[in-house]
C-alpha cells in the first residue's frame, strides 16, 4: 500500500513518520525550510515513546513527483485545503482514499465536491504534535490515536487494509462506522478548546488549573454541543464532561495548534472553530453568545 502525507507538519509529520519508520511506503508533501531540512537530514519524531528518525525520507513539494497511491494522508489547514486538494488530482487512481485529519466539520464535503464523494474520507486523532524545528517533529504526550471512516458507515478493503497498517507502526487505529457522529465529538471539544487557548494565550496546563477558563471551555462546548445536535449528530448527553475529562488529561506543557499558530504570527482557522459555530447557529436557530464573543475577541488576529 502506497501512501502520502499530504501537508507534512504536525500531525501529518507525526502519521507519516511512525507509519515509514515501520517500513511502510511513504511519500511526504513539504514546503519551504521543512521540506528543505527532510530532504538533507531526514524526518525525526521525538517522542515519549522514543525518537524515530527516517533517514532517506521522500519527500517533495511537488505531488506530482509522487504519483498514484492507495492513501492520502490529507493534513493541511482549513484555509489551505482548496488549493491543496487541487494538488493531489496526480496522486489519485481508482480507489484512493483521501483521509482527511483537518480540524473541523466540513472538510470531508469539501474534498469530495473537488475530488469526488468516492475519494474523500473522514477521520480524526486527538494527537498533540508540532513542528519543534525545520525537520523534527514534536510528540508530546500518550495520545497516539487516528480514527477514519468511510462517509457512508460502509465497511472496504482499503480502510480496513490502513487500519492494519497504523496498528503494526504502533498507532492506535481505529475504523468508526459513524465517524460522522464522532467527526463531531471531536469537533465540539477542538473548536471550544482552541479559542479558550488563543484567547487566554495559555498553555493547557493553566486551563487545567484555572476554574474560570473550564468554565468557559464548558460554556463554549455547550453551544457547540447543542448546534451539533441540531445539525442531527447523535451526541451523547454527556459529551461536555467526557470533554472536560479529555482537557485535564493533556500534558501540561501542549498547546492546541490555534495557539501556536497565533504565537508564530500565522494565520488562525478561527473560522473552521467559533466562526462555524456561530454561523450554524444562526442557521438551526440556536443561541450561541459565548462562542460569538470569543470570535470577536480573535478575530483581529485570524490573518
Amino acid at each position: 500500500m502506497k501512501i502520502c502525507v499530504m501537508g507534512s507538519g504536525g500531525l501529518g509529520g507525526f502519521f507519516g513518520g511512525w507509519l515509514a519508520a515501520s517500513g511502510a511506503d511513504v511519500s511526504f508533501v513539504a514546503r519551504g525550510a521543512h521540506l528543505d531540512a527532510i530532504q538533507a537530514n531526514g524526518l525525526t519524531v521525538t517522542s515519549e515513546f522514543g525518537t524515530k528518525h527516517i533517514e532517506n525520507a521522500q519527500a517533495t513539494n511537488n505531488p506530482a513527483d509522487v504519483g498514484p497511491v492507495d492513501i492520502i494522508l490529507f493534513c493541511v489547514k482549513n484555509y489551505d485545503l482548496d488549493t491543496a486538494a487541487e494538488m493531489c488530482r496526480p496522486m489519485l487512481k481508482s480507489g484512493t482514499a483521501v483521509i482527511s485529519l483537518l480540524n473541523g466539520v466540513s472538510a470531508p464535503d469539501r474534498i469530495a465536491k473537488i475530488l469526488g464523494k468516492g475519494h474523500a474520507v473522514p477521520g480524526l486523532t486527538f494527537v498533540p504534535s508540532n513542528i519543534a524545528s525545520p525537520g523534527v517533529i514534536a510528540h508530546l504526550g500518550q495520545k497516539k490515536d487516528i480514527t477514519f471512516g468511510e462517509m457512508d458507515g460502509s465497511s472496504s478493503e482499503r480502510i480496513e487494509t490502513f487500519s492494519q497498517l497504523c496498528r503494526l507502526a504502533g498507532l492506535d487505529a481505529q475504523v468508526s462506522p459513524d465517524i460522522t457522529t464522532v467527526t463531531w465529538s471531536k469537533y465540539v471539544g477542538w473548536s471550544s478548546v482552541s479559542v479558550v487557548a488563543a484567547a487566554s494565550r495559555k498553555h493547557f496546563g493553566v486551563i487545567q488549573s484555572t476554574p474560570e477558563l473550564l468554565s468557559l471551555f464548558r460554556g463554549l462546548a455547550t453551544e457547540a454541543w447543542r448546534v451539533g445536535r441540531a445539525k442531527g449528530a447523535q451526541l451523547e448527553d454527556d459529551l461536555v464532561d467526557t470533554l472536560v475529562r479529555v482537557i485535564l488529561s493533556y500534558p501540561p506543557e501542549a498547546k492546541p495548534s490555534m495557539l501556536v499558530d497565533l504565537e508564530r504570527g500565522n494565520r488562525i482557522e478561527l473560522g473552521t472553530a467559533s466562526g462555524t459555530i456561530v454561523a450554524m447557529g444562526d442557521e438551526m436557530g440556536v443561541d450561541t453568545p459565548m462562542n460569538r464573543a470569543l470570535h470577536a475577541v480573535l478575530l483581529p488576529y485570524k490573518n
